[in-house]
């Protein structure tokens, strides 16, 4: 029997793509878009807190997503964060080069 499972380091090169990805269906903020990563892997897969905030920060550096304080309703203040026209032509290009390897790589494996 083989233990199948997800290393961080086959995700780690595209976890600004799956966060891009993420935003596209709204403004999220990062608690939040952890626990879809954990859900939408079926529980497969778990984003570290400072893998997914230095991410953010490296998108919103790049301008490809901006951030916003939302309203104090319940507990603690929100930082929402929203893709912007820029993340997605990032997201459509990382796609595109993510087939790409997919390609080479079952060719070779």
């Amino acid at each position: 029997m083989v233990d199948l499972k997800i290393t961080s380091d086959l995700i780690r090169g595209h976890t600004d793509t799956i966060i891009l990805k993420l935003l596209q269906s709204g403004d999220k903020y990062g608690y939040e878009i952890s626990k879809l990563i954990h859900s939408n892997s079926g529980g497969e897969y778990e984003l570290k807190e400072a893998t997914m905030y230095s991410s953010l920060k490296r998108l919103e550096q790049e301008e490809n997503i901006s951030s916003y304080w939302g309203d104090e309703t319940q507990g603690g203040r929100r930082k929402y964060y929203r893709i912007t026209d820029k993340g997605m032509l990032t997201y459509s290009s990382n796609i595109s080069n993510w087939e790409y390897a997919k390609k080479i790589l079952e060719r070779l494996l």
